[in-house]
């Protein structure tokens, strides 16, 4: 399955077309937006897979979809532990309820952690050492990537009776002992995955969440963009096929924002 010439060229169109509307002389010594290649294997309604390559910008919409796992990862699934990269669309996925689930979707993208991305920061993994959030949790080491979210509350939000079965992004647990930032010098594959609902999985025996855009990621961006992203899912034709999401998710702030983490 190939895809459509037009829609390979449209994230390099968008970027060129933004360059044009700029000063040419405010451009010098600009840092160039990134385009990244993003590899998808799809389970189609006869059963068949689909294997296809997208070229997109290096944008949050995009690379959240594809960099929550790194490759290596075990999941746990109706035949045991399987690596991540080793999944194909149509294994059972066990979620966390011990209820086996079909893998619909895997994403994968490579990322090199110590190079900064389109907006100038790190894309730096977070590792989780063994027994670092409780006995056996993880029994080894398991390293997540900036997209994962962790079923666990933070000691922050502890307390709050709201917070119960929050989806939290695993840069809240650093605590620069047991959880450290991680950064290899190479190219490092990351995967994320779509099961029929969101719901959460184990992952190394910690809870992650399966991937979700969240109800508001398509409200404000181009005609364009939406078109290049939900041509990346061949099992939803809106943002609202993904559904609702199973738990409440701890919203990071805007990076230029000094406003706190919120809720949604």
């Amino acid at each position: 399955m190939t895809i459509p010439y037009s829609l390979q060229r449209a994230a390099a169109n968008l970027v060129e077309s933004q360059a044009l509307l700029q000063d040419p002389a405010s451009m010098r010594g600009a840092t160039k937006p990134q385009l990244r290649r993003y590899d998808v294997m799809s389970l189609l309604p006869n059963g068949n897979i689909a294997e296809t390559r997208h070229t997109a910008p290096a944008m949050p919409l995009f690379e959240q979809a594809f960099t929550a796992f790194c490759r290596g990862s075990l999941l746990d699934t109706t035949h045991g532990p399987i690596a991540v990269e080793d999944l194909l669309p149509g294994d059972e996925v066990m979620n966390i309820d011990g209820e086996p689930q079909p893998l619909i979707w895997k994403g994968c993208t490579t990322i090199l952690p110590t190079r900064p991305n389109a907006r100038g920061e790190r894309q730096q993994l977070i590792s989780f050492m063994p027994d670092s959030l409780g006995l056996a949790k993880p029994a080894a080491c398991v390293v997540a990537g900036p997209a994962a979210r962790l079923m666990r509350t933070p000691a922050h939000l502890r307390g709050d009776e709201t917070t119960e079965g929050l989806l939290t992004p695993v840069g809240e647990f650093l605590d620069g002992m047991n959880i450290v930032e991680t950064a290899p010098p190479t190219p490092v594959e990351m995967y994320h995955l779509c099961l029929p609902q969101h719901c959460v999985i184990r992952v190394g025996g910690l809870p992650f969440e399966t991937y979700h855009p969240g109800p508001d990621a398509l409200k404000l961006v181009s005609h364009a963009i939406r078109t290049l992203y939900l041509n990346l899912f061949t099992h939803i034709e809106t943002a609202a096929d993904f559904g609702p999401l199973c738990h409440p998710r701890m919203e990071m702030p805007d990076a230029k924002s000094n406003m706190p983490p919120s809720m949604v």
